[in-house]
């Protein structure tokens, strides 16, 4: 259904752009959705159309059309998903392994998108489409806390502050090795292997990755370990990880055989058996996109990574 809005211009916005007063005004749109809003002819100034680039005045008044969302090419599926936390303009939940992201030729069903259109009855349009504001994402088998914006304002803040690298993400991983010092950097660049198009790889003329880590638990051939990545490479913990000879438990693309080279026999069997990368997104902090309050979020340890982790340490004396 179509809603119209009026606004008259107050002293404050004396003299700006009509996109940036739109976006003032109303802030659920960013000012790229006021653009198109006038592009598209939804706008009067005065019972004028305006451009972007009309420059208003006090006591103006501004009609907007808001046309009805045009719904995503997506169907809605009743999939649970486990909530942390929901407000008006952000959704936190803790991802299972094995959930996909974005539907996709192999996964055109059973994603999270899929379950976020049931799930968010009150979804607010990105763009003027109805569809859930995807800002960042996981692996598909590793587990943890995501963030997924429900209003324009807070998708655009929030790519901002991923961008801008604001929002500080910790991860916990169990790793072949004891990497030694409890605390360490890893600074290599990253980009797709150069024969193996599925992996990514250091490479030295790569993208800049930045990975800072600490031993949070030593057992018998392995460690747990938090990282937390200053940048947003594709499987950027992974390949880190493995480049200083410590890859994640179970990670099929960069772990190998490590397995082979723990003594207990009950903590080899685990980590050979352990069918996903041992990599979980543990917590999230950042400045709420609205509100402006620093909020924190965290994730519960996944009961398979749970046990992992016990196996090791009770093999470990």
């Amino acid at each position: 259904m179509t809603t119209n809005h009026e606004f008259a211009v107050p002293e404050e916005l004396e003299g700006v752009r009509l996109d940036r007063c739109i976006s003032e005004l109303h802030q659920e749109w960013t000012r790229s959705r006021a653009r198109k809003l006038i592009d598209d002819g939804h706008v009067l100034i005065n019972h004028v159309s305006g451009k972007p680039s009309t420059t208003v005045h006090t006591g103006d008044v501004i009609v907007v059309e808001e046309p009805p969302l045009r719904p995503l090419d997506v169907e809605a599926e009743e999939i649970p998903l486990d909530v942390l936390h929901e407000d008006g303009d952000l959704l936190l939940i803790n991802k299972p392994a094995g959930l996909v992201i974005h539907p996709a030729a192999g996964n055109p069903s059973g994603t999270l998108v899929n379950a976020l259109l049931h799930h968010c009855h009150d979804l607010s349009g990105i763009g003027g489409v109805e569809r859930p504001g995807i800002v960042h994402r996981l692996d598909k088998e590793t587990t943890g806390i995501m963030v997924i914006a429900k209003s324009d304002r807070a998708h655009l803040a929030l790519s901002i502050a991923f961008r801008q690298h604001t929002v500080h993400k910790t991860y916990l991983a169990v790793c072949y090795g004891n990497p030694g010092e409890a605390d360490g950097v890893v600074d290599a660049p990253i980009d797709r292997h150069p024969r193996h198009r599925k992996e990514m790889a250091v490479v030295k003329e790569g993208r800049r990755a930045r990975t800072l880590y600490h031993v949070e638990q030593e057992y018998l051939g392995a460690s747990l370990v938090s990282c937390r990545p200053v940048t947003g490479r594709t499987h950027q913990i992974r390949v880190h990880m493995a480049h200083t000879g410590h890859a994640i438990v179970g990670d099929p693309l960069y772990a190998g055989r490590q397995w082979r080279n723990l003594e207990d026999p009950v903590a080899q069997a685990a980590c050979r058996s352990f069918g996903r990368q041992a990599l979980h997104a543990r917590r999230l902090a950042f400045e709420h996109p609205v509100t402006k309050e620093d909020v924190e979020f965290e994730a519960p340890l996944p009961a398979d990574l749970e046990e992992l982790i016990e196996t090791l340490r009770s093999s470990s004396g």
